[in-house]
């Protein structure tokens, strides 16, 4: 695990503390890797067995070409130039939302065409807004900001996230379909996530692998809390249509909400511990007769910043996600502690909360190790 990043400290004592290092993180690492094989999910899961559409229906591409006036029965008349069909023009129907919320002429939209509906109402429905042109704009954007700003440690980072995500769609949410227990899913999930995601984005050192110490020690003070309140809370993870349509596979939703909690909180503990690293090797390349006290007590001074930040950035996060349900909320005639304590808004403050106690417990740990290995 020795690096350039590492150049404060002399052969011998790097090679003790790189091995002692490894004593905790290759076995971490290797149960990373049989959990990964022995959860892996088979090819016979539930992902992917649920028909999108009927037999009969498919989906058609068009441009929205003309919108009519409202007509005396509330509806918009809405045509659109079929796709690879040049002048062929259709009536559509759109749901009075999305005519209020959006759609205007010149739009890409996808159609559901029944066939059974030809004679006796619209086949043609509206789908959903075509959207590829401007996500892969945007990827494409934020590829180049990040390999313009951040350059090869920003896009190894975009790979880690890659990899991360990857992760997600092939191992945990098959897996979790498949009826595997999700907290073993999600353990060795996230443990696969926060290797490739550090270590490929900062490299393989004695400082990285602090990193992963003090995330690892996050995940878990994370994952218990996550139990413990769940259970104490009474929180079922019922509460949502999504939620109540996997009630069919035989999964435990409290136990999926417990794994939501701990995903949660990954991305700001890899972010917050990283950091919290890096600053106290920083105190000690600037000032070699520093104590592990001082590093500890310097790199708590910025520790504490982090915390002060996070504690409004994941509050934030879930308001602005949840800004809607809050709204439906707010019309009710209840008092705010009672729209508080309802179901949908509890699970998401206490997800809120426990990713965030795991992440302020994370920075004095990691602060700790770093420091004393910074100074030896």
């Amino acid at each position: 695990m020795h690096s350039h990043e590492d150049v404060s400290l002399d052969r011998g004592t790097t090679k003790r503390i790189a091995t002692w290092q490894s004593i905790i993180v290759v076995p971490l690492a290797l149960a990373t890797l049989i959990g990964l094989i022995l959860l892996w999910p088979p090819s016979n899961t539930p992902a992917g067995s649920i028909p999108l559409l009927a037999d009969s229906a498919r989906l058609e591409k068009g441009r929205i070409t003309e919108m009519g006036e409202v007509d005396e029965t509330g509806a918009t008349p809405v045509r659109m130039l079929l796709e690879g069909d040049v002048g062929t023009e259709v009536p559509v129907h759109v749901p009075p939302e999305i005519i209020v919320n959006g759609l205007d002429v010149g739009d890409t939209i996808e159609a559901l065409f029944t066939p059974s509906a030809i004679g006796t109402g619209t086949p043609y429905v509206f789908w959903d807004f075509e959207r590829d042109v401007p996500l892969w704009t945007l990827i494409g954007l934020y590829l180049f900001v990040v390999a313009l700003v951040a350059r090869g440690k920003g896009l190894a980072a975009v790979a880690g996230l890659g990899l991360s995500l990857a992760v997600v769609v092939l191992f945990m949410l098959p897996a979790l379909l498949a009826g595997s227990s999700p907290l073993l899913v999600v353990l060795v999930g996230a443990g696969a996530m926060m290797f490739t995601s550090i270590y490929l984005a900062h490299g393989i050192s004695i400082r990285t692998t602090t990193a992963i110490l003090g995330t690892a020690g996050g995940l878990l003070v994370t994952g218990v809390l996550a139990i413990v309140a769940t259970d104490f809370a009474n929180l079922t993870g019922t509460l949502t249509d999504s939620a109540l349509s996997l009630t069919s596979y035989s999964i435990q939703l409290d136990q999926v909400l417990v794994c939501g909690m701990i995903l949660a909180g990954l991305g700001a503990l890899n972010d917050v511990t990283i950091t919290q690293v890096s600053t106290v090797w920083e105190l000690r390349a600037a000032n070699p007769d520093a104590t592990v006290a001082q590093l500890y007590r310097q790199g708590m001074v910025i520790g504490r910043d982090h915390i002060a930040s996070t504690i409004y950035t994941l509050a934030f996060a879930y308001v602005g996600t949840a800004l809607p349900l809050l709204m439906s909320a707010a019309l009710l005639d209840r008092s705010f502690l009672a729209t508080l304590s309802t179901g949908e808004i509890a699970e998401e403050i206490v997800r809120t909360l426990v990713a965030s106690i795991g992440l302020v417990l994370a920075i004095p740990l990691t602060t700790g190790i770093a420091a004393r290995l910074a100074r030896a």
